[in-house]
């Protein structure tokens, strides 16, 4: 029954989320990356307390994956490479441990990034939310983020006429974040479900909506979704 209500008909979706199906894939993802992609570092839900002049159905957290450490390199790696993430959110940086995501730019640069997937009830969609330090906190400016992204993300990233960095008071933690702007999201979540005839019969399980959506997202800031996920969609 719970997997009947987690289904929606491809043919008349708008390609947005209810906020109560934004948690429904949230857990699914979370699940699923933990089981899947143990050697990465675990997604996590942050429970957010909730305010007075919210409406009960709405979502009270977010997505948060943090400290993932991404070293730069002159070149561009062929295949996705594993480094070392933090445990905590302090300044002090340990040596890597563990495996987490990748990427590139100038030699010896060492960059830290925390992503946080956020539900907007404005656009009825996921929002990526980021920033990049260095190894002692400081932040990137963007000018520089936009140096360090690999190439594939910065091709992402201006290939789209719907996806574009803003930089916002993030909704939670009242502080300036980076942001992909949702404004095109749901039609290229159509335009990407539609494109396959299977779910016109079966439609569309919530529960993928995530992985298909980070899948693309995650690219522009150098985060790619392992194929062993990719290959149950």
């Amino acid at each position: 029954m719970a997997k009947k209500e987690a289904v929606v008909d491809t043919l008349s979706w708008e390609g947005t989320l209810s906020s109560s199906d934004f948690r429904v894939a949230a857990s699914a993802f979370m699940e699923k990356w933990k089981r899947i992609c143990s050697a990465f570092p675990p997604w996590s839900w942050v429970l957010c307390p909730k305010q007075p002049w919210v409406a009960s159905h709405e979502v009270e957290g977010y997505l948060s994956l943090e400290n993932i450490l991404l070293m730069s390199s002159e070149e561009e790696l062929a295949e996705p490479s594993c480094l070392g993430n933090e445990e905590t959110c302090s300044s002090e940086k340990e040596e890597p441990i563990d495996n987490a995501t990748l990427v590139q730019s100038n030699p010896c640069e060492v960059h830290y990034y925390d992503l946080h997937i956020v539900y907007s009830n404005s656009y009825r969609v996921p929002v990526l939310y980021f920033r990049a330090y260095y190894s002692d906190g400081e932040p990137l400016e963007f000018n520089k983020i936009d140096k360090v992204l690999p190439a594939h993300s910065k091709k992402a990233l201006s290939d789209s006429k719907w996806t574009f960095i803003t930089q916002e008071e993030h909704p939670y933690l009242n502080r300036p974040w980076y942001k992909l702007h949702p404004c095109g999201t749901s039609e290229w979540m159509k335009l990407l479900f539609h494109a396959d005839p299977a779910l016109a019969k079966t439609g569309l399980a919530i529960e993928l909506y995530l992985v298909a959506w980070l899948s693309v997202v995650g690219q522009v800031v150098g985060l790619r979704i392992p194929f062993e996920m990719m290959k149950q969609l």
